[in-house]
């Protein structure tokens, strides 16, 4: 673990309090009917996917977050430096709902950093570890106003400073518990070249510094899924080689009347967060990324809860965990938009290519929605709020340079494409560094391409997605099939001059970063000129 402690220049009890002046009110972004409603996350061990790379993934579900990116180099930091702890808060005062970053405090910067890729939530960096988020919440009575740690500045610190899953889970029990945690229920699905943890982290209440957290290890041959909801039950501190957690565990759920031994073993879920359990929003993406996974075990899609994790039927590959990312129900009961049908030209009734799956939640009325997740249907994986998404592969036989790379994609993934960013690369295609909030609608944004690609396509998405799938299918088959050889091409060159190899790949991702932006723009004029009058 890179140092944590250099020098400590303002005290525990100073920063605590500058944290607590921004507090928490108000409503909350990104969440909806009083669930969080923001993030999907897959996590797959290396003997369940198909290469030996372990994975997790994100779906960053906020339009509010930045859609912009870039490389953070590895750094090195003279002795007694501090860093300046940010938390964020909404602000609607440009042009687009956004966050703001507003400093808190600082703590003791570390000796050296590695280098990242920065996406909004750090996704990887040069050692290969990679992390995935989703909120889940929590209950509202753990929240603290007395810290400095959000979610955000926590992945941050974990990707500049840690090498492995374990030693990031252990970092952030020591960051939290020093520095407390002031942000809502999270789990963090934190992947290196040999293992994949999901960490779940709530506050310590209310006037108080610190954390509760547990974390769990996903067997090498299983797949797990976070999607809003805690997922961490019985726990066994004695099988380290599954189980972390805080000290404080225990002690505070029975205090607080949460949890009584004589009641049952103690399950974390119940304890620190039961109402993410009655949540259809989360309990049906669990269930469709298992089924769609493991079919065989032929679980209920009702179940208050699933396994924490599954053995695949078949070994999962790429393009596995993005047809799970594409999902929105479709061709089952829970397609919330199967009843919007009308009678074709040859007299058949089928669903109506107006029939959105993305239609904003304003739209659920109009079609008097209904479903698991009353007026508002239900909640698939594939969101129109999608900000970016990223599928990360960390992988033990490679370099490092050449082992970890990041699959992303923007906007609402259904009507995206993932292209590849290796850890080590020193830059990414322009488009992808400018951030497409703070000023509005900008043709030099990668992510409006994709936002207007995905907005066009939800207005008739019967027909148009039939459009979209024509561009980006064999686009991403593409990719998919020349990963071996570009990795080899890279691996040669890596054996006689690793820099020359950091620059091969740094090429590769940023070519295919400006023509799949081209590609999106004129995808966006193709659609608006076929479907002319006709939404």
């Amino acid at each position: 673990m890179r140092q944590l402690y250099v020098r400590e220049i303002l005290t525990a009890s100073v920063i605590i309090s500058l944290g607590a002046m921004f507090g928490t009110a108000g409503e909350k972004a990104d969440w909806e009917g009083g669930y969080p409603d923001g993030c999907t996350s897959v996590m797959v061990g290396k003997k369940a996917s198909r290469d030996g790379a372990v994975m997790t993934s994100h779906t960053c579900d906020s339009h509010r977050t930045r859609s912009s990116l870039d490389i953070v180099p590895t750094k090195s930091y003279k002795k007694g430096e501090m860093v300046t702890i940010l938390k964020r808060v909404e602000y609607d005062s440009l042009a687009m709902p956004t966050y703001q970053y507003l400093p808190v405090g600082e703590i003791p910067q570390a000796a050296s950093t590695y280098g990242f890729i920065n996406t909004a939530y750090p996704c990887m960096n040069e050692k290969q570890l990679a992390i995935g988020e989703s909120t889940f919440g929590g209950r509202a009575s753990l929240h603290s106003d007395r810290g400095l740690i959000d979610c955000q500045q926590l992945v941050c610190l974990m990707i500049e400073r840690c090498a492995t899953a374990r030693e990031a889970i252990q970092f952030a029990g020591e960051l939290t518990k020093k520095y407390g945690w002031i942000d809502e229920g999270e789990c963090l699905t934190i992947a290196d070249k040999n293992e994949v943890w999901a960490l779940e982290i709530v506050g310590p209440g209310k006037g108080n510094c610190g954390s509760i957290w547990v974390a769990q290890r996903v067997p090498d041959d299983h797949v797990s899924v976070n999607a809003n909801g805690s997922r961490i039950r019985q726990i066994d501190l004695k099988n380290r080689d599954y189980f972390m957690a805080s000290d404080n565990v225990f002690k505070v759920a029975q205090d607080s009347g949460w949890w009584n031994p004589k009641d049952g073993p103690f399950e974390f879920v119940y304890a620190y967060a039961p109402d993410s359990r009655q949540s259809f929003s989360t309990r049906r993406r669990e269930w469709r990324v298992f089924d769609l996974v493991a079919p065989s075990l032929k679980l209920h899609p009702d179940s208050e809860n699933f396994p924490f994790s599954v053995k695949p039927d078949t070994l999962v590959d790429l393009a596995k965990m993005i047809t799970i990312f594409h999902d929105y129900f479709e061709n089952t009961d829970y397609n919330f938009v199967k009843n919007i049908t009308w009678t074709n030209a040859e007299g058949m009734t089928e669903i109506s290519p107006f029939a959105n799956p993305f239609m904003p939640y304003d739209m659920n009325h109009i079609f008097k929605i209904n479903g698991g997740w009353g007026w508002r249907g239900e909640r698939p994986i594939a969101r129109w709020y999608t900000m970016y998404a990223t599928i990360t592969q960390s992988r033990d036989w490679l370099p490092d340079e050449i082992g970890g790379v990041v699959w992303l994609a923007l906007d609402n993934v259904a009507s995206s494409i993932y292209i590849p960013l290796y850890c080590s690369i020193f830059d990414v295609a322009p488009p992808y560094k400018v951030d497409g909030r703070p000023n509005g609608f900008n043709r030099e944004s990668a992510w409006w391409a994709f936002n207007r690609v995905g907005t066009l396509a939800a207005q008739r998405w019967g027909d148009m997605r039939h459009d979209v799938t024509a561009v980006w299918s064999p686009m991403q088959k593409e990719l998919l099939d020349r990963q071996a050889d570009i990795e080899h091409m890279a691996l040669e060159q890596y054996k006689n001059n690793p820099k020359a190899a950091r620059n091969y790949l740094t090429k590769y991702s940023i070519d295919w970063g400006i023509k799949v932006v081209s590609r999106a723009w004129k995808l966006g004029d193709e659609l608006w000129t076929k479907y002319d009058e006709q939404f």
